[in-house]
C-alpha cells in the first residue's frame, strides 16, 4: 500500500524526481527574489508607500530580534526575515486553485526546520568556537550532555511537527468541506486559513530566533562573567624631600 504521504514526481532531471512542493518552492523563491528587487531598486530619502511598506516589515523583524535575542538583529536579519517571509507565502498559496502548499508536505518542513539547526549550530560556534560551543553540552554537569543532545533533536523535530501538522490539516479541511459544500462555503475557512497560515510563519521565525538566541547568549553569559580588567590603582606619589637641594 501506498503512504498517504508519498508524492508523484512531475519529472526527472537525471535520476532526481521533481515533485509539485519543489516547483511551487522554486516559483515562490523566484517571485520573492523578483519582488525584492523590483521594491528595493530605488529607495530613496522620500520612501513611497512601497518602501514604506518594506522599512515597516523590516523594522518589525528588527524588533522581534532585538526583543527576543537581546543582540544586534542585523547578523540575523536576512535568515529570519527570510524564513518568515517564505513559510508565509508557502502557507497562502493554497488560495490558488490546484496548489497545495509546500509547508503541508513534511520534506519542506524537514528541509526549513534542517536549516534553522545548522543556523544554531553555526552561530553558536561563531559566537563562542567549536570547544566553547561544544562545552555548553556538558552545562550544568557532564551528566546533561545526552540530555542536550536529545534537546537539539526534539527541538528540530517539533518545528517539523508543528509546521506540518497545522498547514496539512488546513488544506485537509479546506478540501473536505469544498468537496461536500460546494464552492462558496469554504471562502470563511479560507480566510481562517490565512490567519493560521500567518500565526504559523510568525511561530517558525519567532521560534528559530529563539533557538538562535539561546546559542548565541551562552556567549554574552561568559563575557559578562569574566573578570573586568580594571585599570591598576594609580600608586601615590612620592614624598617629596623635605630639604630642597640647593646648589652650592
Amino acid at each position: 500500500m501506498n503512504s498517504p504521504l508519498a508524492i508523484e514526481p512531475l519529472f526527472h532531471i537525471g535520476p532526481v524526481p521533481i515533485t509539485q512542493p519543489v516547483v511551487v518552492t522554486w516559483v515562490i523563491m523566484l517571485l520573492l527574489g523578483l519582488g525584492s528587487w523590483l521594491v528595493t531598486r530605488r529607495l530613496s530619502l522620500e520612501p513611497s508607500r512601497k518602501q514604506a511598506f518594506l522599512e515597516m516589515v523590516v523594522e518589525t523583524i528588527d524588533s522581534q530580534i532585538r526583543d527576543t535575542m537581546q543582540a544586534d538583529p542585523r547578523p540575523y536579519r536576512a535568515l529570519i526575515g527570510s524564513l518568515f517571509v517564505y513559510v508565509l507565502v508557502a502557507n497562502w498559496s493554497s488560495l490558488v486553485p490546484g496548489i497545495e502548499p509546500p509547508t503541508a508536505h513534511i520534506e519542506t518542513d524537514a528541509a526549513l526546520a534542517l536549516i534553522v539547526l545548522a543556523a544554531t549550530i553555526g552561530y553558536g560556534v561563531r559566537a563562542l568556537g567549536l570547544a566553547g560551543y561544544l562545552k555548553t553540552f556538558a552545562e550544568p554537569s557532564w551528566v546533561m550532555i545526552p540530555l542536550n543532545i536529545v534537546e537539539q533533536i526534539t527541538r528540530t523535530f517539533s518545528l517539523i511537527v508543528r509546521l506540518f501538522g497545522n498547514v496539512m490539516s488546513g488544506v485537509f479541511v479546506i478540501g473536505i468541506v469544498l468537496s461536500l459544500a460546494g464552492l462558496l462555503v469554504p471562502i470563511p475557512l479560507m480566510a481562517l486559513d490565512l490567519l493560521t497560515g500567518a500565526v504559523q510563519a510568525y511561530i517558525f521565525a519567532v521560534l528559530a530566533t529563539v533557538f538562535i538566541g539561546a546559542a548565541i547568549s551562552e556567549a554574552a553569559s561568559a563575557s559578562q562573567e569574566k573578570p573586568s580588567e580594571t585599570t591598576p590603582a594609580p600608586q601615590p606619589a612620592p614624598l617629596s624631600s623635605a630639604k630642597e637641594h640647593k646648589s652650592p
